[in-house]
């Protein structure tokens, strides 16, 4: 028995098999799509700034 996962993108029902070539993405398109996300700047992995990093930098200009 396979697991299922939703895809990202449209949320369609993806088995988490081998033989599905784009999963987590249910197809080429959204995996396109969700890559032309991250590409624009639409998605971002927030961070959490260092001040000793940022003290550093300004030393340097």
């Amino acid at each position: 028995m396979s697991a299922t996962v939703k895809c990202p993108t449209c949320g369609k029902a993806v088995a988490w098999t081998e033989a599905e070539k784009y999963r987590p993405f249910c197809s080429e398109r959204c995996k396109l799509i969700d890559l032309g996300e991250w590409a624009s700047g639409s998605y971002a992995i927030p961070a959490e700034s260092n001040p000793k990093e940022h003290e550093n930098s300004q030393d340097e200009f």
